[in-house]
Protein backbone atom coordinates (compact mmCIF):
# COMPACT_ATOMS: atom_id res chain seq x y z
CA UNK A 1 0.00 0.00 0.00
CA UNK A 2 1.39 3.32 -0.74
CA UNK A 3 2.01 6.27 1.69
CA UNK A 4 -0.85 7.87 0.63
CA UNK A 5 -3.13 4.58 0.87
CA UNK A 6 -1.72 4.05 4.20
CA UNK A 7 -2.85 7.43 5.60
CA UNK A 8 -5.94 7.41 4.47
CA UNK A 9 -6.64 3.96 6.11
CA UNK A 10 -5.51 5.30 9.25
CA UNK A 11 -7.95 8.37 9.00
CA UNK A 12 -10.60 6.30 8.30
CA UNK A 13 -9.99 3.83 10.99
CA UNK A 14 -9.86 7.29 13.61
CA UNK A 15 -12.81 8.61 12.06
CA UNK A 16 -15.05 5.25 12.10
CA UNK A 17 -13.59 4.31 15.58
CA UNK A 18 -14.85 8.25 17.13
CA UNK A 19 -17.91 8.09 15.40
CA UNK A 20 -19.02 4.53 16.79
CA UNK A 21 -17.33 5.40 20.57
CA UNK A 22 -19.67 8.12 20.23
CA UNK A 23 -22.82 6.49 19.32
CA UNK A 24 -22.20 4.33 21.94
CA UNK A 25 -21.86 6.87 24.50
CA UNK A 26 -25.32 8.35 22.55
CA UNK A 27 -26.90 5.00 23.01
CA UNK A 28 -26.71 4.71 26.58
CA UNK A 29 -27.23 8.27 28.04
CA UNK A 30 -30.96 7.93 25.92
CA UNK A 31 -31.49 5.07 28.30
CA UNK A 32 -33.33 6.49 31.17
CA UNK A 33 -34.84 5.10 34.51
CA UNK A 34 -38.51 6.39 35.14
CA UNK A 35 -39.11 4.75 38.31
CA UNK A 36 -37.32 2.80 40.99
CA UNK A 37 -36.42 -0.99 39.62
CA UNK A 38 -38.55 -3.55 42.94
CA UNK A 39 -34.83 -4.75 43.89
CA UNK A 40 -33.73 -1.16 44.77
CA UNK A 41 -36.67 -0.23 47.15
CA UNK A 42 -34.82 1.16 50.10
CA UNK A 43 -31.56 1.97 48.13
CA UNK A 44 -32.81 4.51 45.88
CA UNK A 45 -35.17 6.95 45.32
CA UNK A 46 -36.56 9.38 42.30
CA UNK A 47 -34.50 12.11 43.85
CA UNK A 48 -31.31 9.79 43.13
CA UNK A 49 -32.40 8.81 40.29
CA UNK A 50 -32.42 12.13 38.66
CA UNK A 51 -29.04 13.51 40.48
CA UNK A 52 -27.87 9.78 38.62
CA UNK A 53 -29.28 11.22 35.39
CA UNK A 54 -27.87 14.64 35.65
CA UNK A 55 -24.44 13.24 36.80
CA UNK A 56 -24.20 11.01 33.64
CA UNK A 57 -25.46 13.52 31.53
CA UNK A 58 -22.78 16.39 32.63
CA UNK A 59 -20.05 13.36 32.26
CA UNK A 60 -21.30 12.46 28.69
CA UNK A 61 -21.50 16.20 27.47
CA UNK A 62 -18.22 16.93 28.88
CA UNK A 63 -16.66 13.58 27.46
CA UNK A 64 -18.23 14.81 24.37
CA UNK A 65 -16.04 17.87 24.34
CA UNK A 66 -12.61 16.61 25.65
CA UNK A 67 -12.79 13.35 23.06
CA UNK A 68 -13.86 15.81 20.12
CA UNK A 69 -10.90 18.02 20.66
CA UNK A 70 -8.63 14.91 20.82
CA UNK A 71 -9.86 13.76 17.51
CA UNK A 72 -9.49 16.96 15.76
CA UNK A 73 -5.83 17.61 17.15
CA UNK A 74 -5.21 13.97 16.04
CA UNK A 75 -7.09 14.69 12.80
CA UNK A 76 -4.96 18.04 12.21
CA UNK A 77 -1.43 16.25 12.93
CA UNK A 78 -1.85 12.96 10.55
CA UNK A 79 -3.70 15.14 7.93
CA UNK A 80 -1.08 18.26 8.13
CA UNK A 81 2.11 15.57 8.46
CA UNK A 82 2.74 17.80 11.90
CA UNK A 83 4.15 13.70 13.39
CA UNK A 84 6.77 13.91 10.88
CA UNK A 85 7.49 17.86 11.07
CA UNK A 86 8.26 17.14 15.02
CA UNK A 87 10.41 14.02 13.52
CA UNK A 88 12.57 16.32 11.52
CA UNK A 89 13.25 19.59 14.12
CA UNK A 90 14.25 16.34 16.99
CA UNK A 91 16.60 15.20 14.18
CA UNK A 92 18.76 18.56 14.21
CA UNK A 93 19.42 17.76 17.37
CA UNK A 94 19.63 14.18 18.19
CA UNK A 95 21.79 11.37 16.13
CA UNK A 96 21.04 8.23 18.13
CA UNK A 97 18.23 6.51 16.97
CA UNK A 98 17.19 5.32 20.07
CA UNK A 99 17.58 8.08 21.61
CA UNK A 100 15.78 9.79 18.88
CA UNK A 101 12.46 7.65 19.43
CA UNK A 102 12.57 7.76 23.21
CA UNK A 103 12.75 11.76 23.10
CA UNK A 104 10.16 11.67 20.39
CA UNK A 105 7.72 9.55 22.00
CA UNK A 106 7.81 11.36 25.61
CA UNK A 107 7.60 14.27 23.87
CA UNK A 108 4.65 13.19 22.17
CA UNK A 109 3.15 11.48 25.51
CA UNK A 110 3.92 14.60 27.56
CA UNK A 111 2.14 17.07 25.07
CA UNK A 112 -1.27 14.59 24.85
CA UNK A 113 -1.32 14.59 28.95
CA UNK A 114 -0.32 18.62 29.13
CA UNK A 115 -3.09 19.00 26.42
CA UNK A 116 -5.77 16.97 28.81
CA UNK A 117 -4.78 18.60 32.02
CA UNK A 118 -6.70 21.55 32.17
CA UNK A 119 -9.93 19.19 31.29
CA UNK A 120 -9.14 16.25 34.26
CA UNK A 121 -8.63 19.47 36.45
CA UNK A 122 -11.83 20.61 35.49
CA UNK A 123 -13.64 17.32 35.92
CA UNK A 124 -11.97 17.03 39.52
CA UNK A 125 -12.97 20.25 40.99
CA UNK A 126 -15.74 21.25 38.83
CA UNK A 127 -17.89 18.20 38.08
CA UNK A 128 -16.75 15.73 40.51
CA UNK A 129 -17.13 18.85 43.11
CA UNK A 130 -20.52 19.43 42.03
CA UNK A 131 -21.99 16.27 42.68
CA UNK A 132 -20.07 15.36 45.74
CA UNK A 133 -17.17 13.16 45.08
CA UNK A 134 -14.33 15.20 45.45
CA UNK A 135 -11.92 14.89 48.18
CA UNK A 136 -8.43 16.22 46.67
CA UNK A 137 -6.98 19.25 46.79
CA UNK A 138 -5.12 21.06 43.68
CA UNK A 139 -1.48 20.23 45.89
CA UNK A 140 -2.43 16.63 45.14
CA UNK A 141 -3.58 17.05 42.34
CA UNK A 142 -0.60 18.54 40.85
CA UNK A 143 1.33 16.67 42.79
CA UNK A 144 -0.32 13.51 41.93
CA UNK A 145 0.98 14.69 37.90
CA UNK A 146 4.56 15.16 39.02
CA UNK A 147 4.99 11.94 40.47
CA UNK A 148 3.07 9.83 37.40
CA UNK A 149 5.71 11.60 35.07
CA UNK A 150 8.71 10.42 37.10
CA UNK A 151 7.09 6.83 37.10
CA UNK A 152 6.95 7.20 33.48
CA UNK A 153 10.05 8.38 32.60
CA UNK A 154 11.76 6.13 35.00
CA UNK A 155 9.94 2.53 34.26
CA UNK A 156 8.50 3.55 31.18
CA UNK A 157 10.97 4.93 29.85
CA UNK A 158 13.09 2.72 31.02
CA UNK A 159 11.09 -0.29 29.27
CA UNK A 160 10.49 2.14 25.60
CA UNK A 161 14.86 2.19 25.70
CA UNK A 162 15.11 -1.29 25.97
CA UNK A 163 12.31 -2.11 23.07
CA UNK A 164 13.96 0.38 20.70
CA UNK A 165 17.41 -1.08 21.49
CA UNK A 166 16.17 -4.36 20.65
CA UNK A 167 14.40 -3.43 17.13
CA UNK A 168 17.36 -1.82 16.40
CA UNK A 169 19.94 -3.80 17.53
CA UNK A 170 17.40 -7.05 16.68
CA UNK A 171 14.95 -6.15 13.48
CA UNK A 172 12.32 -7.99 13.11
CA UNK A 173 12.64 -10.60 15.79
CA UNK A 174 13.22 -8.10 18.22
CA UNK A 175 9.26 -9.11 19.34
CA UNK A 176 9.92 -12.43 21.68
CA UNK A 177 12.88 -11.04 23.22
CA UNK A 178 10.51 -7.90 24.36
CA UNK A 179 8.09 -9.88 25.68
CA UNK A 180 10.05 -12.30 27.47
CA UNK A 181 11.05 -9.28 29.34
CA UNK A 182 7.65 -7.62 29.37
CA UNK A 183 6.11 -11.07 30.77
CA UNK A 184 8.76 -10.91 33.65
CA UNK A 185 7.76 -6.91 34.41
CA UNK A 186 3.88 -7.55 34.68
CA UNK A 187 4.22 -10.35 37.02
CA UNK A 188 6.72 -8.46 39.33
CA UNK A 189 4.16 -5.34 38.91
CA UNK A 190 1.64 -7.80 40.02
CA UNK A 191 3.58 -8.75 43.09
CA UNK A 192 4.57 -5.21 44.17
CA UNK A 193 2.70 -2.86 42.37
CA UNK A 194 0.72 -2.86 46.73
CA UNK A 195 3.91 -1.95 48.46
CA UNK A 196 6.10 -0.49 45.95
CA UNK A 197 4.34 1.70 43.14
CA UNK A 198 0.97 2.19 45.49
CA UNK A 199 2.50 4.25 48.49
CA UNK A 200 3.44 6.79 46.48
CA UNK A 201 0.08 8.11 46.03
CA UNK A 202 -1.78 6.29 49.04
CA UNK A 203 -1.02 5.39 52.48
CA UNK A 204 -1.60 1.82 53.15
CA UNK A 205 -2.25 0.75 56.89
CA UNK A 206 -2.73 -2.56 58.27
CA UNK A 207 -5.95 -3.13 58.88
CA UNK A 208 -6.92 -2.44 62.62
CA UNK A 209 -7.57 -5.41 65.44
CA UNK A 210 -11.31 -5.76 65.79
CA UNK A 211 -14.60 -7.04 64.73
CA UNK A 212 -14.31 -6.42 61.04
CA UNK A 213 -10.37 -8.13 60.73
CA UNK A 214 -11.72 -10.59 63.29
CA UNK A 215 -15.10 -11.81 61.11
CA UNK A 216 -12.56 -11.67 57.87
CA UNK A 217 -10.28 -13.77 59.20
CA UNK A 218 -12.50 -16.37 60.58
CA UNK A 219 -14.26 -16.41 56.77
CA UNK A 220 -11.07 -16.58 55.81
CA UNK A 221 -10.20 -19.50 57.76
CA UNK A 222 -13.50 -21.73 56.74
CA UNK A 223 -12.39 -21.24 52.73
CA UNK A 224 -9.18 -22.44 53.79
CA UNK A 225 -7.55 -19.17 52.23
CA UNK A 226 -4.29 -17.90 54.22
CA UNK A 227 -4.80 -14.01 55.01
CA UNK A 228 -2.39 -12.22 56.52
CA UNK A 229 -2.24 -8.99 54.46
CA UNK A 230 -5.42 -6.70 55.01
CA UNK A 231 -5.00 -3.18 53.99
CA UNK A 232 -6.99 0.03 54.19
CA UNK A 233 -6.01 2.56 52.05
CA UNK A 234 -6.89 6.46 52.32
CA UNK A 235 -8.89 6.83 49.23
CA UNK A 236 -11.20 9.39 51.13
CA UNK A 237 -8.02 11.99 50.24
CA UNK A 238 -9.32 12.18 46.92
CA UNK A 239 -12.32 10.64 46.35
CA UNK A 240 -16.05 9.69 48.21
CA UNK A 241 -16.36 6.71 45.93
CA UNK A 242 -15.74 3.35 47.61
CA UNK A 243 -13.67 0.74 46.48
CA UNK A 244 -11.72 -2.86 47.19
CA UNK A 245 -9.26 -4.89 45.08
CA UNK A 246 -6.77 -8.15 45.31
CA UNK A 247 -3.48 -8.41 44.52
CA UNK A 248 -0.63 -10.66 43.96
CA UNK A 249 -0.33 -14.27 44.86
CA UNK A 250 1.31 -16.45 46.69
CA UNK A 251 2.55 -15.14 49.71
CA UNK A 252 2.69 -11.57 48.33
CA UNK A 253 -1.37 -11.27 48.13
CA UNK A 254 -2.62 -8.68 49.53
CA UNK A 255 -6.34 -7.40 50.09
CA UNK A 256 -6.81 -3.64 50.05
CA UNK A 257 -10.23 -1.82 51.21
CA UNK A 258 -10.82 1.60 50.80
CA UNK A 259 -11.36 4.03 53.80
CA UNK A 260 -14.70 5.01 52.36
CA UNK A 261 -15.58 1.84 51.70
CA UNK A 262 -15.78 0.53 55.79
CA UNK A 263 -17.11 4.11 56.13
CA UNK A 264 -20.23 3.04 54.64
CA UNK A 265 -20.60 -0.58 54.55
CA UNK A 266 -21.50 -3.04 57.68
CA UNK A 267 -19.42 -5.74 58.74
CA UNK A 268 -21.55 -8.16 57.33
CA UNK A 269 -21.49 -6.19 53.63
CA UNK A 270 -17.76 -6.01 53.81
CA UNK A 271 -17.12 -9.60 54.66
CA UNK A 272 -19.51 -10.43 51.51
CA UNK A 273 -17.33 -8.27 49.89
CA UNK A 274 -13.99 -10.11 51.07
CA UNK A 275 -15.56 -13.13 50.14
CA UNK A 276 -16.14 -11.96 46.27
CA UNK A 277 -12.77 -11.44 45.42
CA UNK A 278 -11.31 -14.23 47.74
CA UNK A 279 -13.50 -16.11 45.10
CA UNK A 280 -11.69 -14.29 42.12
CA UNK A 281 -8.59 -15.93 43.63
CA UNK A 282 -9.93 -19.37 44.33
CA UNK A 283 -11.22 -19.75 40.73
CA UNK A 284 -8.16 -18.36 39.12
CA UNK A 285 -8.91 -15.62 37.85
CA UNK A 286 -6.10 -13.62 39.04
CA UNK A 287 -3.46 -16.02 37.75
CA UNK A 288 -5.87 -16.32 34.03
CA UNK A 289 -5.94 -13.13 33.54
CA UNK A 290 -2.42 -12.64 33.84
CA UNK A 291 -1.56 -15.30 31.77
CA UNK A 292 -4.10 -13.97 29.68
CA UNK A 293 -2.52 -10.51 29.24
CA UNK A 294 1.24 -11.66 29.14
CA UNK A 295 -0.58 -13.88 25.75
CA UNK A 296 -2.40 -11.02 24.07
CA UNK A 297 0.78 -8.66 24.28
CA UNK A 298 2.98 -11.53 22.48
CA UNK A 299 0.21 -11.21 19.75
CA UNK A 300 0.60 -7.15 19.83
CA UNK A 301 4.48 -7.81 19.49
CA UNK A 302 4.59 -10.11 17.02
CA UNK A 303 2.44 -7.77 14.83
CA UNK A 304 4.23 -4.68 15.89
CA UNK A 305 7.06 -7.03 14.36
CA UNK A 306 5.28 -7.03 10.58
CA UNK A 307 4.74 -3.28 10.79
CA UNK A 308 7.76 -1.72 12.71
CA UNK A 309 9.62 -1.25 9.82
CA UNK A 310 7.55 0.14 7.24
CA UNK A 311 8.89 2.80 5.67
CA UNK A 312 5.53 3.22 4.37
CA UNK A 313 3.63 4.57 7.12
CA UNK A 314 6.44 6.58 8.53
CA UNK A 315 6.16 8.66 5.33
CA UNK A 316 2.10 8.70 5.66
CA UNK A 317 2.61 10.44 8.96
CA UNK A 318 4.68 13.15 7.38
CA UNK A 319 7.80 11.39 7.66
CA UNK A 320 10.96 11.94 5.10
CA UNK A 321 12.36 8.63 5.91
CA UNK A 322 11.63 5.43 7.89
CA UNK A 323 11.22 6.53 11.78
CA UNK A 324 10.96 3.61 14.22
CA UNK A 325 8.80 6.01 16.45
CA UNK A 326 6.36 6.98 13.36
CA UNK A 327 5.55 3.55 12.97
CA UNK A 328 4.93 2.66 15.96
CA UNK A 329 2.47 5.86 16.35
CA UNK A 330 1.37 4.76 13.15
CA UNK A 331 0.91 1.47 14.33
CA UNK A 332 -1.14 1.83 17.51
CA UNK A 333 -3.92 3.73 15.57
CA UNK A 334 -3.86 0.93 12.90
CA UNK A 335 -4.16 -1.77 15.57
CA UNK A 336 -6.91 -0.08 17.40
CA UNK A 337 -9.91 -1.79 15.88
CA UNK A 338 -8.06 -5.28 16.57
CA UNK A 339 -7.46 -4.31 19.79
CA UNK A 340 -11.38 -3.26 20.58
CA UNK A 341 -12.19 -7.00 19.40
CA UNK A 342 -9.75 -8.50 21.90
CA UNK A 343 -11.40 -5.92 24.48
CA UNK A 344 -14.46 -7.22 23.53
CA UNK A 345 -13.23 -10.85 24.81
CA UNK A 346 -11.85 -9.59 27.70
CA UNK A 347 -14.55 -7.79 29.17
CA UNK A 348 -16.87 -10.98 28.31
CA UNK A 349 -14.36 -13.17 30.06
CA UNK A 350 -14.18 -10.67 32.94
CA UNK A 351 -18.12 -10.38 33.40
CA UNK A 352 -18.30 -13.92 33.19
CA UNK A 353 -15.72 -14.13 36.40
CA UNK A 354 -17.47 -11.53 38.21
CA UNK A 355 -20.72 -13.94 38.13
CA UNK A 356 -18.36 -16.45 39.66
CA UNK A 357 -17.07 -14.89 42.27
CA UNK A 358 -20.43 -13.44 42.99
CA UNK A 359 -21.48 -17.32 43.13
CA UNK A 360 -18.83 -18.40 45.69
CA UNK A 361 -19.36 -15.38 47.93
CA UNK A 362 -22.96 -16.33 48.34
CA UNK A 363 -22.24 -19.77 48.75
CA UNK A 364 -19.49 -19.71 51.27
CA UNK A 365 -20.96 -16.58 53.00
CA UNK A 366 -24.12 -15.34 51.64
CA UNK A 367 -25.53 -13.34 48.81
CA UNK A 368 -28.14 -10.80 50.86
CA UNK A 369 -25.45 -8.62 52.31
CA UNK A 370 -23.51 -8.87 48.72
CA UNK A 371 -26.46 -7.41 47.07
CA UNK A 372 -26.83 -5.25 49.61
CA UNK A 373 -23.32 -3.52 49.52
CA UNK A 374 -23.47 -3.87 45.46
CA UNK A 375 -26.88 -1.68 45.71
CA UNK A 376 -24.98 1.04 48.17
CA UNK A 377 -21.73 0.85 46.26
CA UNK A 378 -24.17 1.69 43.23
CA UNK A 379 -26.24 4.11 44.60
CA UNK A 380 -23.45 5.85 46.08
CA UNK A 381 -21.42 6.05 43.31
CA UNK A 382 -24.12 7.47 41.11
CA UNK A 383 -23.66 4.54 38.64
CA UNK A 384 -26.13 4.01 35.59
CA UNK A 385 -28.20 1.38 36.47
CA UNK A 386 -30.17 0.40 33.13
CA UNK A 387 -27.08 0.68 30.83
CA UNK A 388 -27.22 -0.16 27.04
CA UNK A 389 -26.88 -3.50 26.05
CA UNK A 390 -24.69 -2.92 23.24
CA UNK A 391 -22.38 -0.08 25.71
CA UNK A 392 -22.25 -2.91 27.77
CA UNK A 393 -20.97 -5.31 24.99
CA UNK A 394 -18.14 -3.09 24.40
CA UNK A 395 -17.44 -1.37 27.57
CA UNK A 396 -18.27 -3.27 31.09
CA UNK A 397 -15.88 -5.12 32.88
CA UNK A 398 -18.58 -6.12 34.92
CA UNK A 399 -21.89 -7.09 34.53
CA UNK A 400 -25.02 -4.42 35.30
CA UNK A 401 -26.13 -4.29 38.73
CA UNK A 402 -29.44 -5.61 38.35
CA UNK A 403 -28.04 -8.72 35.99
CA UNK A 404 -25.83 -9.38 39.23
CA UNK A 405 -29.06 -8.65 41.73
CA UNK A 406 -30.99 -11.16 39.89
CA UNK A 407 -28.80 -13.94 40.47
CA UNK A 408 -27.62 -13.25 43.97
CA UNK A 409 -31.20 -12.65 45.40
Amino acid sequence: MSPEGVKILILTVLVLGFIFEKTLDWLNIQREVKEVPPSLNGHLTLEKIQETSAYQRVNYRFGLITDSISFLVMLSFIIFGLFGELDTWLQRYIDHPVWLSVVYLGMVFIGADLLSMPFDYYHTFKIEEDFGFNKTTPVIFFTDKVKGWALTIIIGGSLLYLLLWLVYRMGPSFWWQFWIISAAFMVLLNLFYTSLILPLFNRLSPLEEGELKARILDYSRTVHFSLQNIFVIDGSKRSSKANAFFSGFGKKKKVVLYDTLIEQHSTEELVAILAHEIGHYKKKHILTGLALGIIQTGILLYILSLFVFSENISLALGGSELAVHLNLIGFSLLFSPVSMCIGLGMNLLSRKNEFQADRFARETFAGKPLAEALKTLSVKNLSHINPHPLYVFVHYSHPPLLERLKRLE
